[in-house]
Formats: C-alpha cells, structure tokens, sequence
C-alpha cells in the first residue's frame, strides 16, 4: 500500500472492513478486533491513526512491540489461530501500522476467553444469541440448520400417506415392504433421531409443520405502488403447509397478481403472465430451499406496480457473491434439505436455477444484504 492509497482509506472513514486505531495496549482489545474480521468478510486495521481519520504516527519502538504484540496474539489469544499481515507505512507525521486480517477459513473464530466477536457495521460486538451463534458455526460447515432437530415434532407428526407415496416414487419400493422399523428408517434417511424429526422432516413431511414452526411460512402482498408505505394492498396471503404446498401457492399468489397478455394466442386464451413462468418458479424453490432456517423469520414476498420482490432470511454463504451465482457457481446452506426437494419441486441442485430464471427473463437484480442479514430477488416489470 503506498501514501496514495493510505490517504483515499483514511478519507472514507471506517466501515466494516476498515478500522482506525491510534494504539493497541491490551492484546485481548487486538484479539478482539481480528477475531471479529475473521468472522466476517476479513478487514484491515490501521494503527496510528485517529478515529476521524487523522494520523497520529507511531515511532520505531511501538512498531516493533505491536508486530510483536500482533503475531503473539494471532497465535495464542485467538483460537483456532489466525495469520494476519502487516506492512509499516511511513509518513510525515510517524509511522501507520497496517494489519491485514484475511477472511477465516477456520471459522468461527473466538479469544482465549472463548468470546465470539462479529462485526457490526464500523465496530464489533459479542455474538450471544443462540441464532447468531449457529450461523457462525453453519458457515463453518460444522452444523447446518436443515439437521437439527424439532424438539416438538415426533414421527407421529409424519403424515404417513404423503411421505409413503414419497418414498415409493423416491426408492422403487413401499415403506410396508421395509425390514427396519420407521424411526430406524427416519435415521437412516437423515430424517430424525430418537423418535424426533429434524427441520427438513418437519418441513416436508409433516400434518402440518406451520402450526410447530409458525415463521417458517411465506409472507405475501400485493399492492397498487412502488413501496410499503401505502396504507393498503389489493392481495394478501400468509401462506403455510407442507413446502411444496407452500411453493405451489406462493407461486400460484405471483401469477394471479401479475399483468396476462394475449401475445400470439387465440382470444379464448387466459394469456401468459408478464414474467415467464420458470423464473417465479425457480427464484421461489431457490428461497425455499437456501434460505437461512437459523433466522425465525419468514420469506417474503411482495409485489409491486413496476417489480416483485423475494426477501429470504440470511445473505449469500460463505464465498458466494451474486457473480457467482449468476455463472452458477453454488454452495448449499441446507444439503439435506436440497437432496430431498429435488423429487418434491422443480429443483435440480446443479446451481443452474439461478442461470435458468435470468435465461428466461433477464431483467433480475440481486441484492446481497450483510448489514440485514437478507437477500433479495428483485424481478422487474414490464
């Protein structure tokens, strides 16, 4: 980094990937800051620096013991150990210590006190919610939501007519012909343990999973403007049941709601819908299928005179960004989950859905929102 660069970083101010510190005194403050770039995005630290930006300067013997400081920390106060860079900058007011904290592969990342830090916009704070804590270690790949199991919701919850037409289709055999008994079964298929069934049980198997997991559901409204601040809707629906009901309807709720034209069909014809058919069907599996089942929220989806808009818990994982997608690059947030829908919803798993939807109409703008913690298909309207 030259003098050059260093000025247009100090002129924009912090942010979640830049931070100012005009001198490191405690190790575990430096533990905490690079244990919180870790769990992120990665960042860099700029020591000497005041917090409006302004360089203060460090002389030689600061330097040497924060490099010492630095490298003692990254080994032994943050765990799993961390390895961060440093570049010493000269100026005309003293010396700007540069710490580069890449993105972790290792996470999550915590202190020697076993303390999570995040970040939080410029600053950092504790991760204490037991959400947010399953979304470090989902991230990790050492949980994923769509595993864990349903503490209200036992095998007898199946709806054992709907699963047993499932199964035949799925295996070429029917669940009476099998030897092993149904929790053994259940087990066996990544369904359940001890008698429980796990989120993706629940969710596609069950009487009725929205009365147990009431958030799980979709949200959706239509309305006569270009934002929520309207006072009224011209459609509304919480829309519940098993998920591929709730994707059945939900796409059913988009069609009916949108402008038909008669393009080259008959005058009997009901006309086809503005937006083709297989773009609302593949961007409303892909929220199904990969939003994030740690946050208790539910999708929503809105439509509006010029677009429709699809707002799913939890950003993009991991290293995926919207470019990545777009060439089809995928990374599954609920793998069990995903293996199962392929039989119940038009989704193949190949990260091809993405390709699918803009190849039949283009005009799609994602949005990948860290800060809320949300993404967003936004389908215009023509």
């Amino acid at each position: 980094m030259e003098i050059i660069e260093l000025g247009q970083y100090l002129s924009a101010g912090e942010d979640s990937e830049h931070q100012f510190k005009r001198i490191f005194d405690s190790p575990d403050k430096l533990a905490a800051e690079m244990v919180a770039f870790s769990n992120g995005t990665g960042g860099t630290i700029f020591v000497g620096v005041d917090d409006n930006g302004i360089i203060i300067g460090l002389n030689e013997n600061e330097v040497r013991r924060l490099n010492q400081m630095i490298a003692n920390v990254a080994s032994q106060n943050i765990r799993p150990p961390i390895n961060p860079t440093t570049q010493n900058i000269v100026t005309d007011k003293g010396i700007v210590l540069v710490i580069t904290v890449h993105e972790g592969v290792n996470r999550p990342y915590q202190d020697k006190d076993g303390v999570f830090w995040v970040k939080s916009g410029s600053d950092k704070r504790k991760a204490t919610s037991r959400e947010e804590l399953q979304r470090l270690f989902q991230s990790s790949g050492l949980i994923h939501a769509d595993e864990s199991l349903v503490p209200n919701m036992q095998l007898s919850d199946l709806d054992m007519a709907y699963f047993s037409i499932f199964f035949e289709k799925r295996y070429g055999e029917s669940l009476a012909q099998q030897r092993f008994p149904l929790p053994q079964i259940a087990e066996n298929l990544n369904l359940g343990k001890d008698g429980l069934l796990n989120l993706t049980a629940a969710l596609l198997f069950s009487n009725n999973p929205s009365a147990k997991l009431p958030l799980f559901i979709v949200k959706a409204g239509a309305f006569d403007a270009i934002d929520l601040a309207t006072t009224s809707y011209t459609d509304s629906r919480d829309i519940t049941g098993k998920m591929a009901d709730i994707f059945r309807q939900t796409v059913n709720f988009v069609i009916t709601n949108l402008h038909h034209r008669q393009g080259d069909q008959n005058v009997n014809s009901v006309g086809l819908p503005e937006i083709p058919v297989v773009t609302i069907e593949e961007l409303i599996a892909n929220a199904l299928i990969h939003r994030d089942y740690f946050i208790s929220a539910p999708i929503r989806v809105f439509i509006f005179r010029d677009r429709v808009e699809i707002v799913s818990p939890g950003h993009l994982p991991n290293n995926l960004t919207i470019e990545n997608i777009k060439a089809g690059n995928s990374n599954t947030r609920n793998p069990v989950l995903a293996s199962f829908a392929n039989y119940l919803l038009p989704y193949r798993g190949y990260g091809s859905g993405i390709m699918r939807a803009l190849s039949a109409y283009p005009d799609v703008n994602f949005i990948d929102d860290h800060d809320s913690n949300i993404f967003k298909a936004i389908i215009m309207r023509i």
